[in-house]
This record gives structure tokens, sequence and C-alpha cells, in this order.
């Protein structure tokens, strides 16, 4: 596949770095560079703010959710793929003029790997519609649970196609997050539940879409080594917001003026909150930031029981706390590897 080939991976991110640049339906970027900077990249100043990172990603958090609660509100209304251009297109002026005060404008045009962004651009857009799609057959707090399975399927991938050794502690979180997986979508597959097939679909959809997101990260990787961080998220927007074009002959419709509003309201929500996980960065470090992406489930389930008469099942919820437990330990593995890599580079770096 063009793309997927990763030489010199030698000087590769961890995975609580990677969070800086992937998460969500349209995964946010950090435009500030800061820690996760690849070769020639501008550094940009950060500030220790703990208190006023957390609340930055929190809203964003909350703001994503919410963004998903609209795709689903209009589900019945619009296909998957009309969405997602609502979904990118009118994300993608709050992009542009966030860059433009950054001073990353420049930097977001400028590639040095433009079959990457396609590729990314594919990958990306697939894991988006995926989800798109599975929010109109699944309750809002299960399509969520069954996403923080995304960094459990990274570890996995960045074994088969990065090569990377995964010692005792990745490979039990491992198993703890797919264990946490197969209890939460065994209802959809044994015909059990009461929402018949099309739950089954919907759930094999998300889980899809969250092995398409696990290619993200690993595509990325190699992309922050080579290219600008502005440059990663201005090239997804524009070809996410090209690619849904695509589906045209597959049924678009032309909604209602309350569908549209919905469905602009949610590009808006997804530049703005786009824009607080980046600045929550500058102000936090990736690995204290971390664990604030689990408040999405209670944000989820606020939502879905307000908006949409939903609650999440006791099976459910066992399985998503054990995929959460599993990533925890990810994240405390990867802060840990983190920190070995620091210690290296400052007994190798010549001192003035």
């Amino acid at each position: 596949m063009i793309g997927l080939t990763y030489r010199g991976y030698r000087t590769g991110y961890t995975l609580i770095e990677q969070a800086k640049f992937t998460s969500g339906s349209i995964p946010p970027v950090d435009l500030s560079g800061g820690a996760t900077q690849g070769p020639g990249m501008v550094k940009l100043s950060t500030q220790n703010r703990p208190v006023l990172a957390v609340m930055l990603k929190l809203s964003a958090i909350f703001l994503f959710t919410l963004l998903g609660a609209l795709i689903k509100a209009t589900s019945d209304q619009v296909p998957p793929g009309e969405a997602m251009f609502f979904r990118s297109f009118f994300a993608f002026p709050i992009i542009i003029i966030w860059l433009l005060v950054q001073g990353n404008l420049q930097h977001a045009l400028k590639t040095k790997q433009p079959m990457r962004h396609f590729m990314r651009g594919i990958i990306g857009t697939t894991a988006m519609g995926l989800t798109f799609a599975g929010l109109g057959m699944l309750p809002l707090p299960e399509v969520t649970a069954i996403g923080y399975a995304t960094p459990i399927f990274t570890v996995i991938l960045a074994a088969i196609i990065l090569k990377e050794r995964i010692r005792i502690i990745r490979i039990s979180a491992v198993a703890i997050g797919l264990v946490g997986v197969l209890i939460m979508v065994w209802p959809r597959l044994n015909g059990t539940s009461n929402l018949g097939d099309t739950a089954t679909l919907g759930a094999m959809l998300i889980l899809g879409a969250t092995i398409a997101r696990s290619f993200v990260q690993i595509h990325v990787r190699q992309m922050v080594q080579t290219d600008h961080p502005a440059a990663i998220v201005f090239y997804f927007s524009l070809i996410a917001s090209t690619l849904s074009l695509l589906t045209v002959p597959f049924g678009w419709v032309v909604p209602d003026l309350h569908t549209v509003s919905l469905l602009v309201l949610a590009g808006f929500l997804g530049g703005v909150s786009q824009i607080m996980v980046t600045s929550s960065y500058r102000f936090g470090s990736a690995s204290m930031l971390a664990p604030v992406d689990y408040s999405s489930m209670l944000f989820a389930i606020l939502i879905g029981y307000v908006w949409f008469n939903e609650l999440p099942t006791l099976l459910m919820l066992a399985g998503a706390s054990l995929v959460v437990a599993g990533n925890i330990l990810v994240i405390w593995r990867e802060h840990q590897l983190g920190l070995e890599r620091s210690k290296a580079r400052a007994v190798t770096e010549p001192k003035n």
C-alpha cells in the first residue's frame, strides 16, 4: 500500500506523543509542534498551565461528543457521505483562520510527501464514514466505548507494520483491551440484541472505524518526521472534503433547513474542538492529558440519555472498563518509554 513503507522509523514517536496528532472522527492535530516535532519543524513556545490544558481538552472532548450526537440526529435524513462533506467542509474555514492567526499557513501548504497525505486522507475519511454510518445504528455511548479500542489496535499494528518489539506489559494491555472489545460486541454478534441485524452491522462498522483510526495513527507517525503538523491537518481537511463528494452518486439528498443547520454546526464544532485540542497541548503534556479522553463516556451517556433516550448496558460498561484499563496500561508504558528516550537524548546530546 502506498505510504505505508516506514523506513527510518528509529526516530519515531510514542503513542502518547501520537495523541497530539490523532483523536476523534477527524483526528485533531497539534498545530503548535512542541515536543512531537519532526526534523526541521519550527518549535513554538509552550507553557506549563495544567488546569488550562485540562479545561481546553475537556471542552474539546465535549464538543466532539456533541458533534457525534449531531451526526446521529441527522442520520435518518442524510447519508454518511453527505454528513462527511458538511463535517469536513465547514470545519475548513475555521482551520484556515486559525492557521493564519498562528502564522502556520505557510507550513500547511508545504509537503515533502504528497502521496502520504493522500493515503492518510483515504484512510481517515474511511474511518469517518464508517463512524458516521455506525452512529445511526448504535447508541451513542456504545459507539464511544468501542472507539476506545483504537490505542489497543495501534499497538498491534505497530508490531506488525513497524516491527516494534512488544514486551509483557503491552502484551497484557492488548489482551485486556481485546477482552473488553469482545465483551462489548458479543451481544451484537450472537443475536441477543433486540435491535437485530442493524445493531450488529453498526457494531462492525464502528469496529472497522476503530481499526482504520489505528492505521491513521501508524501512518501519521512517519508523516510528522518530514512534514509540519499544520500540513497534516490542512491536507486531511482538504482531501476529506473532496473525497466525500465522490459519494454524491450514492444518494445525496436536499435536507431541510433544520437538518442543514445541524450539519453546519457539526462542521463548526469540529473546527473549534480541533483548535481546543491543539491549544491544550501547548499548556500540558500528552501523558497528562491522555486520560481526559475517557470523559467522553460521561458526556456520551448524558447526551445519549437526554437527546436519544439511550442508556448503556452493564455489559457494555464492563467491556469499556476493561478497554480503558488496557489503554491506561499502554499510556503508562508509553510514558515510561518517553522518559527513557529523553534520558538517552540527554546523554548523547553534546553539552555547550
